[in-house]
């Protein structure tokens, strides 16, 4: 597995990342624990080396599940985790709100390292932005807990460019996690040329669209019950049948290319940047090695001229998230 860094930060990962928030649920149903604590082992042994939970995932069942499993090779891997939500430290019920005063990010981080059964975070992201709490506030604290050695490095989720220069100013951010793939290309207006000015990189979540540039999902699909998709606009039946022009672009470039869908996806993201790192997330095997084969895939110039070429011709219908969600994003 080829290596890439995290813009100019010193922390180096596998090409390709594991997003895990899958693995305990969101796509209305929960895999088998032990199922998912043998495929965070079988992606290191393919080459995986970075891992992305969160706190809110569950909550907190996802950090444990990889505090488990990846507590054999954790010197071997770098786990990224996030901070931001109030949610009640005993319970795990939570408001819906978010939360990054500091003496509450720096108990979230004493209780993802229990969680996670490890000695420090590779990289805290905050989840969303806390417009109750100065980005200086915030930025402090993790410089504190990087001080104390609990964290390595400091990280920003669906922030907007103003906050993310002025986290900057107090500590180096070393990535910033957003949504970005063919199916949402808003980053490259404003955060893409910014993170490039400043040396920070870029880790895109959904970049399969949430599964929508596989080619496997199409007008008639049914979502589970529970499944965050069937709360989601552009997933709408209407949304994804005329969305499925875009599927169409991908499908054939992957036909020319002796390739599926998926790899062709993750290929464009992987071509656009050398300090992206997407993280598409799995709880199958197969699929787990259908997007490490994206990493070999090499797009020609030619190839990556036409996908941009025929997708500017298509608009995406539907917004990318619920309208509650989108409001907590790009402060």
């Amino acid at each position: 597995m080829q290596k890439r860094k995290l813009g100019r930060s010193d922390l180096e990962v596998s090409a390709l990342g594991l997003g895990c928030m899958g693995m305990t649920g969101v796509y209305g149903t929960v895999p088998e624990k032990g199922e998912m604590i043998k495929l965070l082992r079988d992606a290191h042994e393919r080459g995986i080396t970075h891992f992305d939970t969160a706190e809110a995932y569950g909550p907190f069942a996802n950090e444990s599940l990889l505090g488990e499993g990846l507590r054999p090779i954790r010197d071997q891997v770098t786990i990224a985790t996030k901070f931001g939500f109030d949610i009640d430290m005993e319970t795990g019920a939570r408001t819906g709100g978010t939360n990054s005063r500091p003496e509450h990010i720096k108990a979230v981080a004493d209780a993802a390292l229990k969680r996670l059964k490890t000695d420090r975070i590779d990289l805290f992201y905050q989840h969303r932005v806390d417009q109750n709490v100065p980005i200086e506030d915030v930025a402090g604290a993790v410089k504190d807990l990087v001080a104390e050695g609990k964290v390595k490095h400091f990280g920003l989720s669906e922030a907007g460019i103003n906050t993310i220069r002025r986290a900057h100013a107090v500590h180096p951010v070393a990535a910033v996690q957003s949504e970005y793939s063919l199916f949402w290309r808003g980053p490259e207006q404003e955060l893409l040329p910014m993170l490039e000015e400043l040396g920070i990189g870029f880790v895109p979540f959904s970049p399969l669209g949430a599964g929508f540039l596989t080619g496997k999902i199409d007008e008639a699909t049914t979502f589970a019950e529970g499944d965050f998709r069937n709360m989601v606009p552009r997933f709408s039946p209407e949304a994804r049948k005329a969305n499925l022009e875009l599927v169409s672009v991908v499908k054939t470039i992957a036909e020319r290319k002796q390739a599926t869908p998926a790899q062709v996806a993750l290929a464009w993201l992987l071509a656009q940047k050398p300090w992206i790192v997407p993280i598409p997330g799995t709880t199958k095997l197969h699929r787990l090695e259908e997007n490490i084969g994206a990493v070999d895939l090499g797009l020609t110039s030619d190839d990556l001229t036409e996908i941009d070429r025929e997708a500017s011709k298509i608009e995406v219908q539907g917004e990318r998230l619920p309208e509650a969600v989108l409001k907590m994003t790009r402060h």
